[in-house]
């Protein structure tokens, strides 16, 4: 009787092994012990036992008590599973809508299109006086220059038009772009955010949903705002 409990004991054993190693273990899947083993196993045992030495019942329930637990987490890591696979399709899903739109990114560039204004915003952690923007084409040249003023700090939303300084609409493209203010009697630069087209996403596990836009692939959490 000893013996049938503790094959049943060693059938179980390997069971919680099994589980905690199913990665490694996928190709043996199909000797892993069932639940109609079980009771097979556990019905057998019951059958052979000795009437004058019956079996210990806290030492079957807890065989049970194992076996469900075991049986359990299996069931477990397969929801995980699914539930991760479905959170992975409606990110994706979510993700693909923006495409075709603008993407708030930190940088020295800003892109000018036909019958398009282009904009950005100047990150000012302090107030700025005399604060100004200067655009320059691919040579280095000056397009424009836009005095801002006076402006509080935080984010300063500027639009240009894609004029330079006669008045002139500049090509389409892509543009250097530089803000200067004075804060405390110094002038120094501004870091600056500009709009960038959205032009298609991944879902990269790990890290989330990447954006590939004009000027490169970033992070969605890395983007300021969408437009």
């Amino acid at each position: 009787m000893s013996n049938d409990i503790n094959s049943v004991s060693s059938q179980l054993d390997s069971l919680r092994w099994s589980e905690q190693n199913k990665s490694a273990q996928t190709e043996k899947k199909s000797d892993a012990l069932t639940q109609e083993d079980f009771f097979s196993l556990l019905t057998q045992q019951l059958s052979y036992q000795d009437p004058s030495k019956p079996a210990d019942n806290d030492q079957m329930i807890s065989q049970m008590t194992n076996f469900t637990m075991a049986e359990g987490i299996s069931g477990l890591n397969e929801k995980f599973d699914m539930l991760s696979n479905s959170m992975t399709s409606n990110s994706a899903l979510q993700a693909s809508t923006l495409v075709g739109k603008k993407a708030l990114l930190e940088s020295d560039t800003i892109e000018f299109g036909d019958d398009q204004l282009a904009k950005g915003s100047i990150i000012a952690t302090k107030p700025v006086e005399s604060l100004t923007i200067s655009i320059f084409d691919e040579r280095g040249q000056l397009v424009r220059q836009m005095d801002m003023g006076m402006q509080k700090a935080g984010g300063i939303r500027f639009e240009w038009d894609g004029k330079n300084g006669d008045g002139e609409v500049m090509p389409a493209g892509s543009y250097s772009i530089k803000a200067e203010g004075r804060s405390n009697g110094e002038y120094s630069s501004l870091p600056m955010a500009t709009f960038k087209n959205i032009d298609s996403v991944n879902v990269n596990g790990a890290n989330g949903i990447i954006v590939n836009t004009s000027s490169g692939a970033v992070k969605l959490s890395d983007v300021a705002e969408i437009a």
